[in-house]
């Protein structure tokens, strides 16, 4: 990707990992041509944070667009000539999916669906879709792509189960070239307030109590941001149809990130234990074996090091991290 200078266009750059994987587009030199709804689900605060980091970029365009618009969306692909698609907007968080199914639906599948025909429409060979480790759930570990994912435990992991299998079908018919990323438990600097990370560092650092969902034991494969963007930009190379994780290849318990964050900020944990929520995976493991043949790709950033680094974010950001309102809901 380096200095090719070509023009990608970016769904949900206004996103955690979408303004991540922008901004490292940008500095290799490339055109972003990025869309994003900026919706509500979080505290949009930290949308807009993170958008005017992506401003003092010449090369970037943005546009308020919502995927689930085809009339908007297409008009985007009319005064642009776009050459790869990375498709990063979807609705996210399991919990929140299970009280509003619909919006997953509209945005998750819907959403794909009308990226692939403007695809379709507009020549356009190239896509990298964000799919989750979600789909996973109650498979045996570690994780390969090769696993039946048909039964998946939330309306989440169905809607990126259905824009999965639509990118196949556009794949087989029209023969788009798509990398599909299932991605696990993404953190770092400017994340998702939802996330469990973001509401620890929040909760201890200002001494208020740490709400955790279950003993703690429960584990996640967690996944510095950085190295997804390094993955994400290495699937944009033709490859076909391929379904690959990308994952830390580590699993930690709640607990043990709950300690890290601690040692990190030099404050203790007041915990709340609460009951474990039934659509909550119990542990997620990536096989990251076919990342490395297919993409070359292998994670660097350790769980401790990525943690410093988020943090290190936090007290730079701390005014506006004092602002993010949590909604505890979700």
């Amino acid at each position: 990707m380096k200095n090719e200078n070509i023009t990608i266009l970016v769904t949900g750059a206004a996103g955690f990992i979408g303004a991540h994987t922008t901004r490292k587009l940008l500095e290799l030199g490339n055109t972003v041509v990025a869309v994003d709804n900026i919706n509500d689900y979080y505290d949009t605060k930290m949308k807009r944070h993170r958008l005017d980091d992506l401003k003092q970029f010449p090369n970037f365009i943005f546009y308020k667009v919502d995927i689930e618009n085809m009339f908007t969306l297409s008009e985007v692909f009319l005064k642009h000539r776009i050459d790869a698609i990375i498709n990063l907007a979807a609705r996210a968080g399991v919990r929140y999916s299970i009280k509003n199914p619909h919006i997953y639906l509209t945005t998750n599948a819907h959403g794909t669906l009308n990226l692939l025909e403007l695809m379709r429409e507009y020549e356009i060979s190239k896509m990298v879709l964000a799919s989750s480790s979600s789909l996973y759930a109650g498979q045996g570990m570690p994780f390969t792509e090769d696993l039946a994912v048909n039964t998946p435990t939330s309306p989440y992991a169905v809607t990126k189960k259905a824009a999965e299998v639509l990118a196949y079908s556009y794949h087989n018919l029209f023969d788009l070239d798509i990398s599909i990323l299932r991605y696990f438990t993404v953190y770092g600097p400017a994340g998702r307030p939802d996330m469990s990370y973001f509401r620890f560092i929040k909760w201890i650092d200002e001494g208020n109590e740490l709400m955790l969902y279950g003993n703690g034991e429960q584990s996640r494969d967690f996944t510095f941001v950085d190295d997804i963007v390094d993955g994400t930009i290495q699937a944009l190379k033709p490859v076909g149809y391929e379904i690959i994780n990308l994952g830390n290849n580590q699993p930690h318990n709640i607990l043990d990130l709950i300690s890290i964050i601690e040692k990190e900020l030099a404050k203790k944990a007041k915990i709340k234990y609460m009951p474990a929520q039934k659509a909550d995976a119990t542990a997620t493991w990536a096989d990251i074996g076919k990342a490395k043949k297919v993409l070359d790709w292998e994670p660097k950033v350790s769980l401790e090091e990525g943690i410093d680094k988020t943090i290190h974010w936090y007290y730079e950001n701390r005014d506006l991290m004092k602002s993010i309102e949590i909604d505890l809901s979700v």
